[in-house]
């Protein structure tokens, strides 16, 4: 059963002060590793916090069991970015809801979009159209999943925050087929890089929508990491220099500045017009299928250098799809 929590959030000068409820079962005990790496490491299936090279890390083992100390969630901190007020209503912020079946099933169902998303990033990347043009008919068999998760969750108007989150809901999900019909149209001409727009714009608007609808599996205790680098020397993050050679699609780059610095991830998509950067950070949970998405300044994201693992969606096993030139053969 969940168990009445009461956390504080601070943005800017402004003090939230929320009640909800929250899942807390198991306890908390620490356990240290050891890692080698240049940057700070958020990934795995506990959360690791490096510096430098060979270091010994605290790490946490139960994810949840933070929440006993009022840490908000960043699903809570989205909605109040939209100006939505949370209630204390279950089935907005719990992960899995005992006895609600329905509820589980339909979360459970739009989590699945976040492995089509990574099969889709591989196959655009390695520049597959004959698998990339299949993808557009796979997602909109998920429209009914989407109303249906938007609709049933959030359908009592007696609470005052599911109108507006319906409609925040609803418009995340239409940008997202937007970029759909987008990345068919350019799959459909063979234009990369109009592809890589598409699939960009479908990956925020697609976690913009797993963020207000509360889908996310995990919550991140660190508002911002920069005060982990406070007396750290810059040189401790290595990277090539964003001016002389800023990173490009593909490129498995660290971000060096802002709330998430320190973080790594892949390069998925470069607007033209503000030269801003989407980076899909690297896994949170080795078992969750979630990766968030930021959009970011081009100044605060560099190239990581040396030797680096190829990004998790490219060791993803492909499945036996058949394209059209070989269809007809046995």
């Amino acid at each position: 059963m969940g168990h009445m929590l009461q956390f504080q959030m601070v943005i800017g000068s402004c003090l939230f002060v929320l009640s909800t409820y929250a899942l807390v079962s198991s306890t908390t005990k620490t356990t240290t590793t050891r890692v080698s790496s240049s940057v700070l490491l958020l990934g795995g299936e506990n959360e690791q916090v490096c510096i430098s090279k060979t270091t010994s890390c605290a790490q946490t083992t139960d994810r949840r069991s933070f929440l006993k100390d009022g840490v908000v969630s960043s699903s809570a901190a989205a909605l109040i970015g939209l100006g939505i007020p949370l209630e204390q209503h279950d089935a907005a912020l719990a992960f899995d809801l005992p006895g609600n079946t329905n509820f589980n099933n339909l979360s459970r169902k739009i989590r699945k979009v976040c492995v089509i998303m990574d099969e889709l990033q591989r196959d655009l990347m390695q520049e597959r159209w004959d698998l990339v043009e299949q993808y557009p008919a796979q997602l909109r068999s998920y429209v009914p999943v989407f109303t249906a998760y938007t609709d049933e969750s959030f359908a009592s108007d007696d609470v005052p925050s599911n109108k507006g989150l319906r409609v925040a809901l609803r418009y995340e999900v239409g940008r997202f087929y937007g970029s759909v019909e987008r990345l068919k149209q350019a799959s459909g001409r063979k234009d990369l890089n109009e592809a890589y727009l598409a699939y960009a714009s479908m990956a925020i608007h697609f976690d913009r929508y797993l963020r207000a609808g509360n889908l996310y599996t995990y919550v991140d205790p660190l508002v911002s990491t920069e005060s982990l680098f406070e007396k750290i020397p810059d040189q401790s993050l290595v990277y090539a220099n964003p001016k002389t050679d800023p990173p490009e699609i593909r490129d498995l780059v660290v971000l060096t500045q802002g709330p998430d610095k320190g973080k790594t991830g892949i390069v998925i998509g470069i607007f033209p017009d503000t030269k801003n950067v989407v980076v899909k950070l690297d896994r949170y949970q080795k078992v969750g299928p979630i990766r968030e998405i930021k959009v970011v300044n081009p100044a605060w994201v560099g190239k990581r250098l040396g030797e680096q693992d190829p990004d998790d969606v490219f060791l993803i096993p492909r499945k036996e799809k058949r394209s059209k030139e070989t269809s007809g053969m046995v």
